[in-house]
Formats: structure tokens, C-alpha cells, sequence
């Protein structure tokens, strides 16, 4: 139970109860903007943080990331790889399953991506486990 509602319930324990109030006021606590915006962060501050070079040439360096959580459509994808020039800013949207594993997404990138544009010099991810591993 986050810290928040525990002071919540033992503030509110003297004056209400019902059965599953602990478990209510951690779900309000934790659906609070409010609470969600004000609360103290338990983590150590982010380092600072590093502008990325500018690309010389189109398709050098890219960015990419995935959008999951999708329905799922007639041919089975439920996710979208986006993949993008750090120069010119144009994207790739290739539709893809969440769970395709390493070897799939390679093809599908030398496919898509190497095809047309050449092998880039660097790949900037949010450090998706599949890119951080092997690729």
C-alpha cells in the first residue's frame, strides 16, 4: 500500500469503517491527480542530460520505439515499431506483433528500413530489451 493511503486510512480509521476500506482508499490514493502530481519522487535524480549530435547524412542515425497495446487486427498485429530519421524526421510505421522475437524484427528491419535507406551508424531506443541484448 503506497505511503499516501496509509496515512489516509489511519487519519480516516477513528471516524469511518467498512469492510474493505484499507483496500479503497489505496485505490483512491492511487488514482489521485492530484496526490499523483504533488507526491515526493523516492528515486534519485537523473543525471543530466545529453543532447544527441545532428546527423550529416539522411538515415545515419535513427530512433526507434514501439507503440503496443494495439487490438489486434485481421492479420494478428497488435503493436507498431516506429522508426525515425534524426535528420529529416521521416517515419517508418511497420505493423508488428508484441511478442515477435529478435530475429523477426531484424528481418524486418534489413527488409523495411536497410532496404531503402542503408545500415545507419547508430540506433537511439528506449533500451526495449530485445535492442539491448542483441541487435
Amino acid at each position: 500500500m503506497h505511503p499516501g493511503s496509509t496515512k489516509m486510512y489511519r487519519d480516516l480509521r477513528p471516524y469511518y469503517w467498512w469492510p474493505t476500506m484499507k483496500k479503497d482508499v489505496a485505490e483512491f490514493v492511487a488514482k489521485c491527480l492530484t496526490f499523483q502530481q504533488v507526491k515526493e519522487e523516492h528515486q534519485a535524480p537523473a543525471g543530466m542530460l545529453h543532447p544527441l549530435s545532428v546527423p550529416e547524412w539522411k538515415w545515419e542515425k535513427n530512433t526507434t520505439d514501439f507503440i503496443i497495446g494495439l487490438p489486434r487486427t485481421f492479420r494478428k498485429y497488435d503493436a507498431i515499431w516506429v522508426i525515425v530519421d534524426r535528420l529529416t524526421k521521416s517515419t517508418h510505421f511497420l505493423p508488428i506483433c508484441q511478442n515477435d522475437s529478435l530475429d523477426k524484427l531484424t528481418e524486418i528491419y534489413v527488409s523495411e528500413i536497410v532496404r531503402l535507406h542503408r545500415i545507419p551508424t547508430s540506433i537511439v531506443s528506449d533500451r526495449d530489451s530485445r535492442f539491448t541484448s542483441h541487435f
